[in-house]
Protein backbone atom coordinates (compact mmCIF):
# COMPACT_ATOMS: atom_id res chain seq x y z
CA UNK A 1 0.00 0.00 0.00
CA UNK A 2 1.08 3.06 -1.02
CA UNK A 3 2.39 6.09 2.20
CA UNK A 4 0.30 9.08 2.03
CA UNK A 5 2.35 11.81 2.36
CA UNK A 6 0.71 14.72 5.51
CA UNK A 7 1.42 18.44 5.45
CA UNK A 8 0.41 20.54 8.43
CA UNK A 9 -0.90 24.42 7.06
CA UNK A 10 -0.88 27.77 9.05
CA UNK A 11 -3.58 30.18 8.67
CA UNK A 12 -1.97 33.81 9.06
CA UNK A 13 -3.10 37.05 9.05
CA UNK A 14 -1.37 39.76 7.53
CA UNK A 15 -2.00 43.21 8.86
CA UNK A 16 -0.61 46.71 6.94
CA UNK A 17 0.88 48.89 10.03
CA UNK A 18 -0.06 52.18 10.51
CA UNK A 19 -3.07 52.40 8.23
CA UNK A 20 -6.78 52.74 8.88
CA UNK A 21 -9.18 51.33 8.04
CA UNK A 22 -7.12 48.02 8.37
CA UNK A 23 -5.77 46.46 5.00
CA UNK A 24 -5.47 43.31 6.08
CA UNK A 25 -5.19 39.14 4.56
CA UNK A 26 -6.21 36.01 5.96
CA UNK A 27 -4.26 33.07 3.97
CA UNK A 28 -3.76 29.45 4.27
CA UNK A 29 0.16 28.39 3.70
CA UNK A 30 1.95 25.25 4.29
CA UNK A 31 3.82 25.37 7.46
CA UNK A 32 7.22 24.36 5.33
CA UNK A 33 6.78 27.31 3.03
CA UNK A 34 10.29 29.34 3.07
CA UNK A 35 10.06 32.63 3.36
CA UNK A 36 11.39 33.39 -0.06
CA UNK A 37 8.15 31.69 -1.24
CA UNK A 38 6.17 33.34 1.83
CA UNK A 39 7.32 36.96 0.34
CA UNK A 40 6.01 35.99 -2.88
CA UNK A 41 2.79 34.78 -1.71
CA UNK A 42 2.27 37.95 0.52
CA UNK A 43 3.23 40.24 -2.45
CA UNK A 44 0.63 38.49 -4.97
CA UNK A 45 -1.92 38.39 -1.56
CA UNK A 46 -1.27 42.29 -0.66
CA UNK A 47 -1.04 43.29 -4.21
CA UNK A 48 2.78 44.60 -4.32
CA UNK A 49 4.79 44.27 -7.34
CA UNK A 50 8.00 42.70 -6.63
CA UNK A 51 9.65 46.45 -6.88
CA UNK A 52 11.99 47.06 -3.78
CA UNK A 53 13.68 45.26 -1.49
CA UNK A 54 11.75 43.28 1.80
CA UNK A 55 13.04 41.57 4.95
CA UNK A 56 11.15 39.53 7.75
CA UNK A 57 11.75 40.71 11.21
CA UNK A 58 11.84 38.02 13.42
CA UNK A 59 12.77 36.87 16.99
CA UNK A 60 15.71 35.19 15.62
CA UNK A 61 16.99 37.95 13.37
CA UNK A 62 16.27 39.78 10.24
CA UNK A 63 15.63 37.62 7.22
CA UNK A 64 16.21 38.81 3.48
CA UNK A 65 18.87 38.44 1.01
CA UNK A 66 22.03 38.55 2.23
CA UNK A 67 24.27 41.29 0.18
CA UNK A 68 27.93 39.55 0.05
CA UNK A 69 29.00 43.03 -0.79
CA UNK A 70 27.19 44.80 2.01
CA UNK A 71 27.10 42.36 4.92
CA UNK A 72 24.56 43.14 7.87
CA UNK A 73 23.89 40.37 9.30
CA UNK A 74 20.88 39.32 7.12
CA UNK A 75 20.19 35.43 7.17
CA UNK A 76 19.16 34.23 4.21
CA UNK A 77 15.50 33.53 3.97
CA UNK A 78 15.81 30.73 1.11
CA UNK A 79 17.15 28.58 3.58
CA UNK A 80 14.79 29.07 6.36
CA UNK A 81 11.06 27.47 6.72
CA UNK A 82 8.08 29.41 8.32
CA UNK A 83 7.49 26.55 10.46
CA UNK A 84 11.46 26.90 12.30
CA UNK A 85 10.00 30.60 12.76
CA UNK A 86 6.32 30.49 13.87
CA UNK A 87 5.45 27.59 15.75
CA UNK A 88 2.58 28.31 17.72
CA UNK A 89 -1.04 30.40 17.39
CA UNK A 90 -0.48 34.38 18.28
CA UNK A 91 3.40 33.96 16.77
CA UNK A 92 3.85 36.66 15.25
CA UNK A 93 6.41 38.36 13.05
CA UNK A 94 7.03 41.48 10.54
CA UNK A 95 7.61 41.86 6.93
CA UNK A 96 8.89 45.13 5.74
CA UNK A 97 8.33 45.94 2.40
CA UNK A 98 10.05 49.02 0.41
CA UNK A 99 12.12 50.69 2.70
CA UNK A 100 12.34 53.81 1.47
CA UNK A 101 8.08 54.09 1.39
CA UNK A 102 8.34 51.94 5.29
CA UNK A 103 5.55 49.05 4.66
CA UNK A 104 5.44 46.96 7.65
CA UNK A 105 3.04 44.44 8.03
CA UNK A 106 2.31 42.10 11.20
CA UNK A 107 2.22 38.54 10.19
CA UNK A 108 0.52 36.15 13.18
CA UNK A 109 -0.06 32.45 13.33
CA UNK A 110 -3.77 32.46 13.61
CA UNK A 111 -4.30 29.05 13.76
CA UNK A 112 -2.87 25.43 13.03
CA UNK A 113 -4.23 22.63 11.31
CA UNK A 114 -2.88 18.99 10.49
CA UNK A 115 -0.93 16.96 9.83
CA UNK A 116 -3.69 16.82 6.88
CA UNK A 117 -3.43 13.86 3.71
CA UNK A 118 -1.44 15.45 0.98
CA UNK A 119 -0.42 18.79 0.33
CA UNK A 120 -1.76 22.29 1.49
CA UNK A 121 -3.43 24.73 -1.45
CA UNK A 122 -1.99 27.91 -0.92
CA UNK A 123 -5.05 30.58 -0.57
CA UNK A 124 -6.12 33.79 0.43
CA UNK A 125 -9.35 33.25 2.71
CA UNK A 126 -10.23 36.65 3.51
CA UNK A 127 -9.30 39.96 3.82
CA UNK A 128 -10.60 44.11 3.34
CA UNK A 129 -9.47 46.65 1.53
CA UNK A 130 -6.89 47.76 -1.45
CA UNK A 131 -3.53 47.62 -1.43
CA UNK A 132 -1.75 50.98 -1.36
CA UNK A 133 -0.19 51.93 -4.68
CA UNK A 134 3.70 51.23 -5.36
CA UNK A 135 5.89 54.54 -4.67
CA UNK A 136 3.07 56.26 -2.64
CA UNK A 137 5.08 57.35 -0.09
CA UNK A 138 4.43 55.05 2.88
CA UNK A 139 1.58 55.20 5.04
CA UNK A 140 1.62 59.17 5.35
CA UNK A 141 2.05 59.46 1.79
CA UNK A 142 -1.06 56.85 1.25
CA UNK A 143 -3.02 59.14 3.38
CA UNK A 144 -2.44 62.36 0.86
CA UNK A 145 -2.88 60.46 -2.03
CA UNK A 146 -6.37 59.56 -0.44
CA UNK A 147 -7.31 62.93 0.41
CA UNK A 148 -6.25 64.06 -3.08
CA UNK A 149 -7.92 61.87 -4.96
CA UNK A 150 -11.26 61.81 -3.27
CA UNK A 151 -11.26 65.62 -3.46
CA UNK A 152 -12.17 67.14 -7.14
CA UNK A 153 -10.86 70.56 -5.78
CA UNK A 154 -7.43 69.35 -4.53
CA UNK A 155 -4.62 71.43 -5.64
CA UNK A 156 -2.99 67.66 -6.29
CA UNK A 157 -5.89 65.60 -8.13
CA UNK A 158 -5.44 65.90 -11.37
CA UNK A 159 -1.88 64.91 -11.00
CA UNK A 160 -2.76 62.11 -8.60
CA UNK A 161 -5.61 60.69 -10.52
CA UNK A 162 -3.23 60.63 -14.36
CA UNK A 163 -0.62 59.07 -11.84
CA UNK A 164 -2.77 56.00 -10.98
CA UNK A 165 -4.18 55.74 -14.35
CA UNK A 166 -7.59 56.98 -13.86
CA UNK A 167 -9.38 55.39 -10.60
CA UNK A 168 -8.11 53.91 -7.55
CA UNK A 169 -10.77 52.09 -5.49
CA UNK A 170 -9.46 51.85 -1.60
CA UNK A 171 -11.81 49.71 -0.01
CA UNK A 172 -11.80 47.16 -3.15
CA UNK A 173 -10.83 43.21 -2.15
CA UNK A 174 -11.29 40.22 -4.19
CA UNK A 175 -10.21 37.28 -2.87
CA UNK A 176 -11.29 35.53 -6.32
CA UNK A 177 -8.92 37.34 -8.12
CA UNK A 178 -5.97 37.25 -5.96
CA UNK A 179 -6.47 33.16 -5.87
CA UNK A 180 -6.25 33.24 -9.30
CA UNK A 181 -2.79 35.30 -9.57
CA UNK A 182 -1.78 32.88 -6.78
CA UNK A 183 -3.34 29.60 -8.63
CA UNK A 184 0.70 28.79 -10.64
CA UNK A 185 2.25 28.36 -6.82
CA UNK A 186 -1.02 27.08 -4.76
CA UNK A 187 0.21 23.61 -4.55
CA UNK A 188 2.87 22.77 -2.20
CA UNK A 189 3.89 19.87 0.01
Amino acid sequence: MPKTSTSVAYVLVVTLSKIRPKIWRRLIVPASISLTKLHDVLQTAMGWTHSHLHQFETRQGSYGTPDPDFPDGTLNEARVRLDRILTRPRDRMVYEYDFGDGWSHEIVLEKVIGPIAGSVRIECLDGARACPPEDCGGPWGYQEFLEAIGDPIHPEHEEMIDWIGGSFDAERFDAAAINRQLAPRRRHS
